[in-house]
Formats: structure tokens, sequence, C-alpha cells
């Protein structure tokens, strides 16, 4: 397992701050306010979303130099199980709605699920492309254009099927006060990862949604060879 290191603050790189994380003045209002200087800023603040009011925080992983989010709703206090995505980015599917995968679907799944029920936390990994990156990704599909496969594509360009680590994803529960999670998730590998991290995953539950005629040999791939636990009468249908 690798180590990483969370941080809520950036301290490094940013113009404005001092070798320690103290926030220098740099950031300055009206004079009528009353105030010409801020001390060290936390990145945590209200959230009003379409799926209800979550509360951002961003954790810095010092080892990747990445920014990960936990959006929550509600208090994360038991004694039931706090419903959890762990969502790694897709720039793709997140923002831009391709329906080349499931992505957008599961997101927006999720924060209404977690708001329908009233309490639950979002973690929002930088992990784009499985893990490659952006422009690994983009070349993969350029790849899948020319008919590979989701995973033969990342394996062709010399990067691993799936290159995502959950580890900075368990350190963020423990530090929200998560202590016992049900996953929405139909990867079997990211409940293994969190486990071995040290996560008290208690329950398991499937997100299947946003199948599509678009997307179909690519979640084929993800329940065939990469053992996804995914159920649909359409998937079923197209691997016949």
């Amino acid at each position: 397992m690798r180590e990483s290191t969370l941080s809520t603050s950036r301290s490094d790189r940013l113009p404005g701050y001092c070798s320690k994380g103290a926030f220098l003045s740099v950031i300055t209002v009206p004079d009528q306010y009353g105030v010409n200087e801020l001390g060290e800023v936390p990145a945590d603040a209200h959230l009003p979303t379409s799926f209800g009011d979550f509360r951002i925080r961003v954790f810095h992983e010092e080892n990747t130099g990445l920014d990960h989010v936990a959006l929550t709703l509600g208090d994360m206090i038991g004694p039931d199980p706090v419903l959890v995505r762990v969502h790694s980015e897709c720039l793709t599917g997140d923002a831009f709605g391709s329906l080349r995968c499931d992505c957008g679907a599961q997101l927006e799944a999720a924060m209404r699920q977690i708001h329908d029920v009233g309490w639950g936390c979002i973690i929002y990994l930088r992990q784009e492309g499985r893990g490659i990156g952006l422009h690994a990704k983009i070349q993969a599909y350029n790849l899948q254009d020319h008919g590979a496969d989701t995973l033969d594509a990342n394996l062709l360009l010399g990067h691993p099927a799936d290159a995502r680590d959950y580890g900075i994803a368990s350190e963020i529960l423990g530090a929200i006060g998560i202590e016992k999670v049900c996953l929405l998730t139909n990867n079997p590998d990211k409940v293994v990862q969190l486990v071995q991290y040290g996560a008290n995953i208690v329950e398991r539950m499937p997100l299947v949604v946003g199948v599509r005629e678009q997307n179909l040999q690519y979640l084929t791939t993800k329940i065939d060879r990469m053992g996804h636990e995914i159920e649909d009468e359409r998937l079923n249908g197209h691997r016949q």
C-alpha cells in the first residue's frame, strides 16, 4: 500500500502563502466592512445544489499534489451506516454529459439518493480516466473508436487497466468521522481496496444507471473483464 499525506490547506505554490501555511494580507474587502486581513481560511463551505444543501470540503494530497473533495449532507455519525459514493473524476461524463460511460449518471444518482435518504457523502477523487489522466484517457477513446475495448485501450497505451488507488478515500472517511459505510458501487475492487486501507464497509449497494446503447460495450467489458457487478436486461441482451 502507498503512503499518502492528507492536508486541508494549500501552503505551497500558491501566492500569498508563507512557508508555514499562514494566509498573508492578500485578500481585502471594501473598508465599510471593517475587514482588511484574513487569517488562514479553511477549504470548507456550504454548497447548495439541485440535489440539496451540501457541505464541501477539500483535502490536499501531498504525494500527488491533487485536491480531492468530500461532499456531505447531514450528520456523519451513526448508528446506521453512512451512504457513501467514492467517485473518480470523469470530466467527459461529469461535466460534458458524455454517453460513452455511466459516470455522470452515477454521480447524479448518488447525489439524488443521498438527498432522498437525508444524509450521506460523495468523495470525489481526482483520478481521471481510471487513474491514467485526461490526455491518456482521450487517447484511449481514440483507440476505442478503432475497435479496442476500454481495458485493452489502456494496456495498448502502456497503462494499467485500472490505476486507481483508494487509500486517500479511506483517509478522508476517517477525517470527516464516518465509521460505518454503505458503499454505492458496482466495483468489487473498490470495496477490497477500501477495506484493506482500513475503511469499515458494512454494506455494498449497486448503482446501475445510465445504461444506453452508446455505452453497452463499455459496460459489458467492465462486467466480463473487470468483475463489475452490473445487472440490466439491456446488457444481458447485448451479451447474448
